[in-house]
């Protein structure tokens, strides 16, 4: 991950969203409704409940088929006996499975319905920051840190917004821009809540999955972003980024490459994210250019870090 250090304002912008990854990032945002930082705390402390803790209305966890998988490889996954995996999910042919396709993972051969999650790898929570929308809908972010040796999978939280009494206004799930977070590297969960949501709604949040890989999973690909560029627009409501992405001459073709910029003010909260998805594969040794723009948030940014994820 590489950093660029620059002044600016960004809003945050539109990913599209991609059947084949774990991250539903919405096709449009709404602007912001002031260019003022969060009311929420610079500091998580009190807004992290245990994974043990009860949630409002809990999400079922899905589980996004990836090049490579099988029905049996996912059951020793997330320690789940096969069958009750297959029972789990009736519908799914075990030996056709499709790349993107949801699975729902049940915790015990009672819960069939998936609502239960495995216990997630422990990680750190750096920051929890929401941002109201002029239509007021509400962004969340949650600043998640792999401070683990391995690479760590389908990272999510629960998000709860609360009003002032502390009773739930709305609840859904958090995912990173990418499907992994490599060893000492930190990615924001993100979500959108649609309106109505009052601009005093406080967020609460609750880990749900977090799987650390075994070394050399060779469902991902070391490849690496170099050169990135950050080109601020004259109004610093946008800019542009680019750069490339490396792929080793060990590797094997990439054919699903993402890159997520994350832009920071200058408090360190986060002021804007997006993920860019290329429809064209890496050879081994070669390189690959992005290009994408990233608009609109709260505060000026102070820098700009990078992210890359590929698969074969």
């Amino acid at each position: 991950m590489q950093r660029i250090v620059l002044i600016c304002i960004l809003l945050l912008s539109a990913c599209a969203p991609n059947s084949t990854g774990g991250t539903p990032i919405v096709k449009s945002l709404q602007p912001y409704l002031t260019v003022t930082l969060s009311t929420t705390p610079e500091k998580p402390e009190g807004l992290v409940v245990s994974v043990k803790t009860p949630i409002p209305s809990p999400t079922p966890f899905i589980y996004t088929v990836k090049a490579g998988d099988t029905m049996g490889q996912i059951a020793e996954k997330f320690n789940v006996a096969l069958d009750v995996l297959q029972a789990a999910n009736p519908d799914v042919d075990p030996n056709g499975m499709a790349v993107g396709q949801k699975l729902k993972i049940p915790s015990s051969p009672q819960n069939l319905t998936g609502e239960a999650t495995p216990t997630p790898v422990s990680f750190p929570v750096e920051q929890i920051a929401c941002h109201p929308t002029v239509d007021h809908g509400m962004w969340c972010f949650v600043l998640v840190h792999n401070d683990s040796p391995e690479i760590v999978e389908d990272m999510s939280a629960q998000v709860t917004l609360l009003d002032t009494k502390g009773q739930s206004l709305a609840s859904q799930t958090a995912f990173l821009p990418l499907d992994i977070l490599p060893p000492n590297e930190s990615l924001p969960l993100s979500i959108y809540f649609a309106p109505d949501i009052p601009l005093n709604a406080k967020p609460q949040v609750q880990i749900l999955t977090a799987i650390r890989l075994v070394p050399g999973d060779a469902r991902y690909l070391p490849a690496t972003t170099r050169n990135t560029l950050v080109q601020v627009d004259w109004s610093g409501l946008s800019a542009q980024v680019s750069g490339q992405v490396f792929l080793p001459a060990s590797a094997q073709p990439a054919r699903t490459v993402w890159v997520a910029a994350v832009a920071y003010d200058g408090r360190g909260n986060i002021a804007g994210l997006r993920r860019w998805e290329s429809a064209t594969s890496i050879q081994p040794g070669g390189s690959l250019p992005f290009s994408f723009v990233v608009s609109s948030v709260a505060g000026k940014i102070e820098r700009v870090d990078f992210a890359v994820e590929a698969r074969p």
